[in-house]
């Protein structure tokens, strides 16, 4: 079977879903393409190093986009723009596929795909990554941008209209896919994860010295609008006002728009804090799950469901405080027992939280095991993506 991969933002090539999802259908015999696009979307600039791409078997190809200087940007629309109609271009003038697999977003891309797929009788699949325009009403604050992005909403139940299978990164994005799509009534949940084996290789691939007699507090992820960083330092702040509390330093990795204001905000409160920037991902990983305790912190009314990082906060088997909103992710919280549920922008809240599981080593534990428990069944790719390529080969 020839299967054609569609995905925008496949720049992290080793731990990439979409890679992931290639390599195991040509271990079933299948050939595969993955189209992706040369804008690194994580650091802004065009990919220059292709040698990463010639690691797998997957027949990677990298289509030209103009780029954009930041996530919520006019030419970034122009830039997705541009990729779709390469994308259409590479359909029309290579060998038909039997199948297409097609992230979404980006939303260009997909509408062209289903609309090509339909003219020629090829099955088409989607993979729900995120859910537009609903992100981008969550970062934008003017009312008016916000209007603007809600034509988005034609584009994304065109899509979701015409696919023949629908995979989501979460429940809650399947049931909006099928909300609109009358030709199947079944959407696959399985979320983003990563390989077990790899992860704790990372792990395990270095050590990584921590200050002594210091809880350390860990947030992974991106530095952006949807993350409620300031309340994670404000609870911080007051945990620090209780008497007899072992000192925590709060340990921040990754990158985005807010990074400077955040940093001056933890020095405005005198907050021990440790901003990384971006870091290779074993490096990530290694300085993870040395922490005592992990934060989830998102913004109220923000659109994310079971991102990325509760997938490795999982694996990492440590507790997490989270103040996410999303029902789907409170409930695994809940089910697993692997952490403390605070409500949303509640500083007060997360600091209770923190003080319970700095005074209880024994807690951490019980909570820590039971999170890996959790990374194991819900987030090993190992075990989970064989349902996603199950939806793949059938007829």
């Amino acid at each position: 079977m020839k299967i054609l991969i569609i995905s925008n933002f496949s720049t992290r090539i080793e731990s990439d879903r979409f890679v992931y999802i290639g390599e195991m259908l040509l271990g079933r015999g299948h050939l595969v393409t993955l189209l992706t696009s040369d804008f690194n979307h994580d650091q802004k600039e065009h990919i220059q190093n292709v040698e990463n791409c010639q690691l797998y078997k997957t027949s990677i190809i990298l289509l030209h986009e103009p780029g954009y200087p930041n996530n919520i940007n006019l030419k970034r629309l122009w830039s997705h723009y541009q990729w779709g109609k390469n994308v259409e271009k590479y359909l029309k003038t290579h060998e038909r596929p039997d199948v297409v697999y097609c992230a979404i977003p980006s939303l260009t891309a997909g509408v062209r795909a289903a609309r090509f797929c339909a003219r020629n009788g090829i099955r088409f699949i989607i993979d729900v990554q995120d859910l537009w325009p609903e992100a981008f009403v969550m970062a934008v604050k003017n009312k008016l941008l916000q209007k603007a992005f809600m034509p988005f909403e034609w584009y994304v139940n065109k899509i979701y209209s015409a696919a023949d299978g629908i995979v989501a990164v979460s429940e809650t994005y399947a049931n909006r896919a099928l909300c609109v799509n009358k030709k199947t009534g079944v959407g696959l949940s399985v979320f983003l994860g990563n390989d077990g084996q790899l992860f704790d290789e990372a792990f395990q691939s270095q050590v990584i010295e921590k200050p002594a007699g210091v809880l350390q507090l860990c947030y992974i992820g991106t530095l952006g609008y949807s993350y409620d960083i300031k309340c994670a330092i404000d609870a911080l702040a007051i945990y620090s006002q209780n008497q007899n509390m072992p000192p925590m330093q709060f340990v921040v990795m990754g990158r985005g728009p807010l990074q400077d204001e955040f940093e001056d905000y933890a020095k405005k409160r005198n907050v021990n804090a440790l901003f990384t920037g971006a870091l290779p991902y074993s490096e990530m990983v290694a300085r993870m799950c040395n922490c005592d305790i992990l934060i989830n912190p998102i913004m109220k009314g923000a659109a994310q469901s079971i991102t990325n990082k509760v997938g490795d906060y999982a694996l990492a088997g440590l507790p997490v405080v989270s103040t996410q909103e999303n029902v789907e992710y409170r409930d695994l919280v809940e089910k697993y027992q692997c952490g403390i549920n605070c409500e949303c922008g509640n500083a007060q809240d997360v600091a209770k939280a923190l003080i319970k599981l700095a005074k209880d080593k024994k807690l951490r534990q019980v909570m820590g095991n039971n999170a890996r428990i959790l990374g194991v069944e819900k987030f090993d790719r190992r075990f989970t993506y064989g349902d996603i390529v199950r939806v793949i080969e059938q007829e």
